[in-house]
């Protein structure tokens, strides 16, 4: 890889630094990581790099105070396109939401119990905002509205906005629900989020069960979507811990194939007051990714959303009910 030039170098580095100690969401966190991004500098870590080696290299350093895994260097392969801030990630999420049919990758029709009838929703990669993939979602849902279960598979959902959860839990609350707060740096504001009071098409409704499935890939918005549906007891969680990102962040193009992703702000649970950054959302039912479905479908009963003993048993000892 060709090295940077020293005063491109510089120029990604200082950048980074400025942008961290005015808008990382922990002020003193993100002063103490901007001091050590230029005394890495100034001793000569990131010197020779080229942007590979640059994103690997400050990626660890802003890491290394607290592991939040949103704070990063990110190399893109493809060209970031040269806009500002929000405008670039909208023309990020469009173009891939377009390749990847709005992130549904998956709804089928599933035997269950008793002659019952079970939906899965499976999303890759992300969990795009409904202004993107509102009509291929909806179209999802209105496959599974007459299901007597629902499965939404999160094993490969590596991230997402919180507009379409709130969008996904319209069809699965029968009544606006609050979902979760998100405080901002920035403003020094607080917004509340709820589940879309409408949604087009038929509703799954807020009685059926619903199952979640989870891996350890499973990260920000989809870890979300999975919080707050357990949160709110409207769903089992079945799976693996999840990774752990719980702050919203933004995206700074600093090279045509770096961005600086920074996390302005934290999703809180409006009674609690906490969040799953760094613990990730540990499962109702824990068992190893690749056997959730599985595990879904010969244990679930006929009736009730929640796990249960019985749920547990007859998994047959190869998944166990946590906490």
């Amino acid at each position: 890889m060709t090295p940077l030039a020293a005063a491109e170098l510089d120029r990604i580095v200082t950048t980074s630094a400025d942008l961290l100690s005015a808008q990382y969401v922990f002020p003193e966190t993100g002063t103490k990581l901007a001091d050590l991004l230029r005394a890495n500098l100034r001793g000569g870590r990131y010197a020779g790099a080229g942007v590979t080696e640059l994103s690997a290299l400050v990626t660890t350093d802003l890491q290394s105070a607290n592991g939040d895994r949103h704070l990063r260097l990110k190399h893109h392969d493809d060209e970031i396109p040269d806009l500002p801030s929000e405008e670039m990630t909208v023309a990020m999420f469009t173009a891939q939401a377009a390749r990847t049919l709005g992130g549904v990758a998956a709804v089928e029709r599933l035997a269950g119990p008793n002659g019952t009838t079970v939906a899965r929703i499976e999303i890759n990669p992300i969990l795009f905002p409904p202004t993107m993939a509102g009509e291929a979602v909806a179209g999802a849902m209105q496959v599974a509205a007459p299901a007597d279960a629902l499965v939404l598979d999160l094993r490969k959902t590596l991230g997402g906005d919180p507009t379409m959860v709130a969008f996904i839990c319209g069809y699965l609350f029968d009544e606006p629900t609050h979902l979760i707060d998100i405080y901002e740096r920035v403003g020094d504001r607080t917004t509340q989020s709820w589940s879309a009071p409408y949604v087009p098409g038929r509703r799954f409704g807020g009685t059926k069960p619903v199952f979640v499935l989870t891996s350890g890939t499973t990260f920000s918005g989809g870890e979300e979507l999975a919080f707050d549906l357990q949160r709110r007891k409207r769903a089992t969680v079945v799976g693996e811990r999840t990774g752990g990102g719980a702050h919203p962040r933004v995206g700074h193009r600093l090279h045509p194939h770096l961005e600086l992703t920074i996390p302005t702000g934290r999703a809180l649970d409006p009674e609690a007051g906490d969040n799953w950054e760094g613990t990730g959302v540990l499962p109702d039912v824990e068992t190893p990714a690749a056997e959730a479905l599985e595990a879904v479908l010969a244990g679930m009963t006929a009736e009730g959303g929640h796990a249960s003993d019985a749920l547990v048993r007859d998994f047959g000892g190869t998944a166990r009910l946590v906490g």
